[in-house]
């Protein structure tokens, strides 16, 4: 019985011509404004050099970007050392002082390296990702200890010399 009010309910909303415009309609609002992006919260630090050596590439400079946009992973996104190598996207989106952010700044950085054993110490422990001096400046006040971050791996995330052109949810 439910099976043929369902069959029916379906006949007449195509068999009209507005029926499916108005079907139609509703199912691009829902997509316009069901947003997708999965991006994660975490905290960011920063360092300066001493960058070498790193846990994933020992005294390879050439592994590090020309950008200076690198960073080394917190116990978070270590991964057994799965995240040498890997692209992220970040970006500031609060700190415990206000206007530490740079609004809608986004980075593209590269793993080079894991926190815990990183040749010089960040600013604060324990953090999610431990930022190049370069790369906590774009996005940050770099006069701030810690920041809270928006970040999600990506690949060739589309950026240019490292400063991604797309917000996070554009991936």
């Amino acid at each position: 019985m439910g099976s043929l009010l369902w069959r029916m309910l379906v006949i007449r909303i195509f068999k009209s011509p507005r029926s499916c415009l108005f079907l139609l309609a509703i199912l691009f609002v829902l997509v316009i404004f069901i947003d997708s992006c999965q991006g994660d919260v975490g905290t960011a630090a920063q360092y300066i050099p001493p960058y070498l050596p790193t846990i994933c590439y020992g005294n390879d400079a050439s592994e590090f970007p020309s950008s200076n946009l690198f960073a080394a992973a917190g116990d978070g996104i270590w991964d057994n050392g799965a995240s040498c190598g890997r692209q992220y996207l970040v970006r500031c989106i609060s700190a415990t002082q206000p206007g530490t952010c740079v609004p809608d700044q986004t980075i593209q950085i590269k793993i080079v390296d894991y926190a815990p054993t990183a040749p010089s110490e960040p600013s604060a422990d324990g953090t999610t990702i431990v930022l190049s001096e370069t790369a906590f400046g774009i996005i940050a006040n770099s006069s701030a200890v810690a920041i809270n971050i928006e970040f999600q791996q990506g690949y060739d995330i589309g950026a240019y010399d490292g400063v991604a052109y797309a917000s996070i949810c554009s991936l």
